[in-house]
């Protein structure tokens, strides 16, 4: 198990993890498949501020996660989105858990004050990984996406990163 910073060798796999989920679910309300240059172009983006962190476990790339500014108002400055995905078929296995562990103290060491997380409802699996790791739901906005001909919840989790 290895917990390290994304490498452009990373690119090919967390394009594949992004594309089942913008392909297959409504998790991600993207809605087009992202190329390997799309990615490659986000992590940069990404880590010239915050982390991008990949969870590895034996040579293979099994989740991901990531934090972004959360609003463009500078009053939101210490606050930011996190973001998880792991490979389909991996959930409840510790993976999130683990990428969270590492992920959010960081942002605390940047002087980062609050993690918010969206989550496309229902979806009983990232609720429990962000509850579980501190995440207190504090909105929830009925019917505010659109996916595959459906209208879809948006749940907002918020922890704050100065309480540990």
């Amino acid at each position: 198990m290895e917990i390290r910073p994304c490498q452009p060798g990373d690119y090919q796999s967390i394009c594949d993890i992004s594309n089942y989920y913008i392909e297959n679910t409504v998790i991600s309300f993207e809605e087009s498949a992202l190329t390997v240059a799309e990615v490659e172009e986000r992590v940069i983006a990404c880590t010239r501020n915050y982390p991008w962190l990949v969870y590895m476990q034996d040579d293979r790339l099994v989740g991901y996660a990531y934090a972004s500014k959360w609003q463009q108002r500078s009053a939101y400055r210490l606050c930011v989105e996190t973001t998880v995905y792991l490979r389909p078929g991996e959930a409840g296995r510790g993976y999130g858990g683990a990428l969270y562990r590492v992920l959010l103290p960081r942002l605390r060491e940047l002087g980062l004050q609050v993690a918010i997380a969206g989550i496309a409802l229902p979806n009983e699996a990232s609720v429990k990984l962000h509850e579980n790791n501190g995440f207190t739901k504090v909105a929830h906005f009925p019917g505010v996406g659109w996916k595959f001909g459906q209208r879809v919840d948006v749940g907002y989790w918020q922890k704050n990163l100065l309480d540990g």
